[in-house]
């Protein structure tokens, strides 16, 4: 049984190696954010002038091999007379859209509301949903993203033989231990169960359902369980 002293001092190594990476990530200042943890998961907060800056912190938290889980309450405050009006915003957004080459922008809708971006639409690939919105929240001036993109495979899955296919990417992926994941599908949906060791595993094996052919969703329900030392 682990006592609460060694929860606490995990906790204290942890938001000690959060700090560090934060203090390594270029795109933030360390005095920006604040960090605390709570068995394993990660508190941000403090305040920034892009919503860049907050995303970088989020993946840097994420990083860290014993992190949990990340709750990101930084908000975006631009500096007083940078903030450009949406109609640029809306501008610079569809152009970042059009520029991107995995973007089908004429399957896409885009709105712009006090700096914070809503995309609509209908996509074939995830890889496409997320490029859409890694292409937008980068921008200047954006405080924030709703990505209300559908994924609407072109093709459907092959369900006989696709748990099996996906399970063959996995064990060829050194990012993680396919052995200690279960994949099973239904219809165009790919249920992911199991443990992992970190974040960044538990996100590749999502990358990596989302890769097979006709799927719509992923429900990842694998938990992280990071290595004690």
């Amino acid at each position: 049984m682990v006592s609460v002293s060694m929860i606490q001092r995990r906790d204290q190594d942890i938001r000690a190696a959060v700090l560090d990476e934060l203090g390594w990530e270029p795109r933030v200042q360390p005095h920006e954010i604040g960090v605390s943890v709570a068995e394993g998961v990660v508190t941000l907060t403090g305040q920034v002038d892009s919503y860049a800056k907050k995303w970088a912190a989020e993946r840097a938290a994420h990083r860290v091999t014993q992190v949990r889980a990340v709750a990101n309450d930084v908000a975006v405050r631009l500096a007083s007379g940078a903030e450009p009006a949406d109609s640029e915003i809306a501008r610079a957004v569809q152009h970042a859209l059009q520029w991107h080459a995995f973007v089908p922008i004429e399957q896409l809708d885009l709105t712009v509301s006090q700096g914070w971006v809503t995309l609509h639409g209908e996509v074939e690939w995830e890889y496409q949903r997320r490029a859409a919105q890694e292409s937008v929240e980068r921008l200047h001036g954006v405080r924030g993203v709703s990505n209300g993109i559908m994924v609407r495979p072109a093709v459907r899955p092959d369900g006989v033989t696709l748990a099996d296919r996906i399970v063959d990417a996995l064990a060829r992926n050194r990012a993680t231990v396919a052995e200690q994941v279960t994949v099973r599908v239904h219809g165009d949906t790919v249920l992911l169960g199991g443990v992992v060791h970190s974040m960044p595993e538990r996100a590749e094996v999502e990358r990596v359902a989302w890769s097979a052919p006709g799927i719509r969703e992923v429900q990842n329900h694998i938990a992280v369980a990071p290595v004690l030392r």
